[in-house]
């Protein structure tokens, strides 16, 4: 089994540094112009299957990823993004040492009007992967998974089985970035993290051009 964990094309929220965790915005301009993108660079992949979380951004994503291709789509709920609650729709420079935790300080963070915890995301996401690698239906597939940043880093931790502190080290995938795992015997190994399949300078030259 080899996967492909993906993070979502840009949407205006990410543009404009706006947290929007379960909201519901769909891809812009440039998120499909990048989607695109990557959609030729993995043009080669013998997708057998896709899981994606249940919102537009991801599930849009992995369409145009495969577009042309016979591959189905399933949708599952563990690999939503994060619940921030009511910190949703503001800004991300908002001065707020417990949002800035989320970020620098996971293990401090403490969710707020009904959001989610970091142990959440992770149980969740490991939940997921863990069934995944004993479907004996999927054994010899090749897997994408359309997410989000927060699901895709808890999926890592949990691979790397770090802790609620580590939850960032690996850093935020970009638009479109994903890693690749490879899954022998249920165990998983990362072979690469944190890939681009496209020009990082043309996207910025065709966002500028707009």
């Amino acid at each position: 089994m080899k996967l492909y964990l993906m993070r979502h094309g840009q949407t205006e929220w990410n543009r404009i540094r706006k947290l929007q965790g379960r909201t519901d915005i769909p891809l812009n301009a440039n998120g499909r112009y990048v989607a695109e993108l990557t959609a030729k660079g993995l043009w080669d992949i013998p997708f057998d299957v896709a899981f994606v979380s249940p919102l537009f951004r991801a599930r849009e994503t992995a369409e145009i990823i495969l577009r042309d291709r016979h591959v189905p789509i399933i949708v599952d709920e563990r690999i939503i993004e994060v619940d921030f609650g009511g910190y949703e729709g503001k800004s991300l420079n908002l001065d707020d040492e417990n949002l800035q935790n989320f970020f620098i300080k996971p293990e401090c963070y403490r969710p707020v009007e009904g959001g989610e915890t970091i142990e959440e995301i992770l149980r969740r996401t490991g939940s997921f992967l863990e069934e995944l690698y004993k479907n004996p239906k999927y054994q010899n597939d090749t897997i994408l998974i359309a997410t989000h940043g927060a699901a895709l880093s808890g999926m890592l931790c949990n691979i790397k089985q770090w802790t609620t502190a580590d939850f960032w080290k690996g850093g935020l995938h970009k638009n479109c970035g994903f890693s690749i795992v490879e899954v022998k015997n249920g165990i998983p190994k990362i072979l690469e993290e944190a890939i681009v399949a496209y020009d990082e300078q043309e996207v910025l030259t065709n966002a500028s051009q707009k």
